[in-house]
């Protein structure tokens, strides 16, 4: 999993940011609150309930590359069910992560946090029952994804954002532990999803497979429930003439050069839905939001001044701060691109290996949370005490920067695989034991970090749009999955890459590796010279 400043004054770990980045602009000055402030007890519910939910998600995210495959996908070619699968699979994920936009909005401008949560639970458990319902009909199995998206998408912003309203300035020392748990609490839903579901998809069927995590799912929404009174509870913000969207306005109004750039984002999004009869609805309309948030967002930055007198300077430099945060959101994409593929193109992968014949190869995946839950403490313990010790600052930035490095290499290992399965020699499916290792090292060091990143980084009005943009990485990752899967069915692409003597799967599997390493050189970059900053509420 997965949203100008001053770090926090926390302990280096994952979602944390190094003590030397203490003061903000926006506080009055250090502060040392007592080491024994115990967490807030209301954490409980919140914990419990993403616990299931998470199980809940990963229970059926996990089953539905193969089932599409062996069942709904049946009516394809069999050459075709595969390459099928994983558009319909990246599809759904660009969804959940579409719908945080949507989540984060409702969340800060109507009904708060905790309502919004609830309320999208339940669409969730009804996109649920839909899968445990419609197992045998595409139309109504396809709408039950669609609702689960919503439902899943919609509330994410608002449960790692929610946490973080529990916290203020007396007791944030004690947020990197609850964030920290909050992930590992993630990883232990999803490591017993990923190990269950699919034996329960072979064994009782997918009506079962797809019904448990829907009970699961109802079980979270209970939990939620039955803490409403123990929650702080951050009320919207009221309508706001100095908001993130009518500062830009002002930037964008006040030049004709951020002006052109708007427009020519506008034009440019509109183009791209000239897209859909060649790529689909679903890569024309990402397109078209990537180029409004890239020309629009860099108007903006220009002119940014031309907002000052108008709005005040706590609010321009509130922009300033989340413009900055969506540069280096942008980076991680191609990490999210190389992360989302473990469960459909590393599933297809595991499928042409030897295995036993009760071990499925999409329980395969219970590898990456098994990892987490062991990498987070080893991590805190042992590793990052041992390079603070040695002199070495680890940042946010700096983890962040190594998790997308260690993605890339794990494609480049499965790449070199690949390669041996095209030649025809067939070998164990323990050996992809390796590539999980690095991805989920990455995967710790990316978005375990950037979960806390996201929320620190926030003004306290923009905390649930920012944690928006955050998720919103995951479906741009996801979009140049699509592209790339798109990009292989062009005749031309087909006879390029059969010039370099490699099959495509293993053509693609290099391309992301070096994709990655790219974003890992600018982003690292970047975080040279990133002004962290403290937008934790005052107590």
């Amino acid at each position: 999993m997965p949203s100008a400043q001053s770090p926090l004054e926390l302990s280096p770990g994952p979602g944390s940011v190094l003590k030397q980045h203490t003061m903000s602009q926006h506080s009055p000055g250090p502060v040392t609150p007592p080491a024994d402030v115990p967490i807030p007890r209301q954490i409980n519910y919140i914990i419990g309930n993403e616990g299931c939910e998470r199980f809940s998600f990963y229970g059926m995210r996990n089953i539905l590359t193969v089932f599409l495959v062996s069942s709904l996908l049946m009516h394809l070619p069999e050459a075709d069910r595969a390459g099928a699968a994983k558009d319909v699979f990246h599809t759904f994920v660009i969804g959940v992560y579409f719908f945080p936009l949507l989540g984060g909005w409702i969340a800060d401008r109507f009904w708060g946090k905790y309502h919004t949560i609830f309320w999208l639970s339940l669409v969730y458990c009804v996109g649920q029952l839909c899968l445990a319902l419609f197992v045998d009909n595409r139309t109504g199995f396809y709408f039950g994804l669609c609702l689960i998206a919503l439902g899943s998408g919609g509330i994410k912003p608002c449960v790692s954002s929610f946490v973080g309203d529990q916290f203020d300035q007396t007791n944030k020392h004690r947020a990197k532990v609850v964030f920290d748990a909050f992930y590992w609490i993630i990883n232990f839903g999803s490591f017993f999803a990923s190990l269950l579901m699919p034996i329960f998809l072979k064994q009782l069927g997918p009506a079962i497979a797809f019904g448990v995590p829907g009970a699961l799912m109802f079980i979270s929404t209970v939990i939620l429930w039955l803490g409403r009174k123990t929650y702080v509870m951050v009320p919207p913000a009221p309508p706001d003439p100095n908001s993130f969207l009518n500062v830009c306005r002002t930037a964008v109004a006040s030049g004709k050069p951020g002006l052109a750039l708007a427009v020519t984002g506008g034009v440019m999004a509109l183009a791209a839905l000239l897209l859909i009869p060649s790529y689909g609805f679903v890569i024309a309309l990402c397109t078209s939001l990537v180029a409004v948030i890239a020309f629009g967002g860099i108007g903006v930055w220009i002119q940014l001044e031309g907002a000052r007198g108008k709005h005040p300077d706590e609010s321009v430099e509130g922009v300033r701060s989340v413009l900055r945060v969506l540069v280096l959101f942008s980076l991680v994409t191609p990490f999210w691109s190389l992360f989302d593929q473990k469960a459909s193109t590393w599933v297809l992968q595991a499928d042409a290996m030897s295995k036993p014949s009760w071990f499925q190869s999409s329980q395969m995946q219970a590898l990456n949370p098994l990892l987490v839950m062991i990498l987070i403490p080893f991590n805190n313990l042992v590793v990052f005490p041992a390079l603070t010790k040695a002199g070495i600052a680890v940042t946010a930035l700096r983890r962040m920067t190594a998790g997308i490095v260690f993605s890339g290499i794990s494609w480049v290992i499965v790449g070199a695989m690949q390669l041996v399965l095209d030649g025809g020699d067939v070998f164990s499916i323990t050996w992809q034991i390796l590539p999980y290792a690095f991805l989920t090292l990455g995967e710790v060091l990316v978005s375990a970090t950037g979960l806390e990143f996201a929320y620190s980084q926030a003004p306290q009005a923009m905390k649930g749009a920012l944690m928006s943009f955050w998720l919103l990485s995951v479906t741009i990752g996801n979009l140049w999955v699509l592209v790339v899967n798109a990009g292989v069915k062009n005749a031309a692409v087909i006879n390029f890459i059969a010039s370099t003597g490699f099959g495509v799967t293993a053509f693609q599997m290099f391309f992301f590796a070096a994709f990655a390493f790219v974003a890992a050189l600018v982003f690292g970059l970047c975080a040279r010279t990133y002004p962290v900053v403290d937008h934790y509420r005052k107590a």
